[in-house]
């Protein structure tokens, strides 16, 4: 294939672009940004899980502590009728004696259910604590996403815009060149990683970084400036400049 040296050196500059494409969509996917917002969003979906559990025992707890406020209360009235009755008078010593042991049995049983109660009030408050603990971590993380959101969207914008300028100068570049020799850099570059032409400096192919010796560099001095020179380690597209080293 043969084209003009100035032509073959546009191919460098249409390979720079492409290459500055290549790492702009590599940063676009690889913003730390992305890393904080995912860890972020797996922390955030962890914790309202615990909230929500959290939040359900307090729920139960309070349930706990209103059937155990109801049931002292029980008591107390019972305990309150039987002393009554008993400091009323005129009551058989027999069932004196049963109102006497059951305002003590109500007395212990009282007793329990104030104990059981002030155990149920503390559990209530370590899971309320726990609960606001919660909260509180799930909205600093929220927080943190946001400002990496923040951070992102900044970067794309940026990053979209520097796209859309190199894209717009690759088509203009792409244009200009000869479709033969524009469809073989294409053909290489979907082949060799996204880079379809390389410059020979000092001697060596900055595609494959190999140096060339031998009959590959007798044939690379021989050739016509405006033949188009292939690696024959990589099969990239060779672009002699001043500094090829023929």
């Amino acid at each position: 294939m043969k084209a003009e040296p100035a032509v073959q050196l546009r191919l460098l500059q249409l390979q720079g672009l492409d290459t500055a494409l290549s790492r702009l969509e590599h940063r676009r996917r690889a913003l730390p940004e992305l890393t904080v917002i995912a860890a972020a969003d797996t922390r955030l979906a962890a914790l309202r899980d615990d909230v929500v559990r959290a939040e359900t025992e307090v729920g139960d707890l309070d349930r706990e502590q209103r059937r155990l406020d109801g049931d002292v209360e029980q008591v107390r009235a019972r305990s309150r009728r039987d002393q009554q009755r008993m400091q009323a008078g005129g009551i058989p010593a027999k069932e004196l004696e049963s109102l006497q042991h059951e305002v003590e049995s109500l007395a212990r049983r009282q007793s329990d259910l104030e104990d059981a109660e002030l155990e149920v009030m503390e559990r209530r408050e370590d899971a309320e604590s726990r609960a606001s603990a919660l909260r509180a971590e799930a909205g600093a993380v929220s927080t943190e996403r946001d400002a990496a959101v923040h951070a992102r969207d900044a970067a794309w914008v940026q990053i979209d815009a520097e796209t859309a300028e190199d894209t717009g100068a690759r088509a203009a570049m792409a244009a200009e060149l000869p479709g033969e020799l524009l469809a073989l850099y294409e053909k290489v570059r979907a082949a060799a990683g996204g880079v379809g032409a390389a410059q020979l400096r000092h001697r060596r192919c900055e595609g494959c970084r190999l140096e060339l010796a031998g009959s590959e560099l007798r044939a690379a001095r021989a050739a016509a400036p405006d033949e188009v020179l292939r690696c024959e380690n990589c099969r990239r597209i060779l672009v002699r400049t001043p500094e090829s080293g023929l």
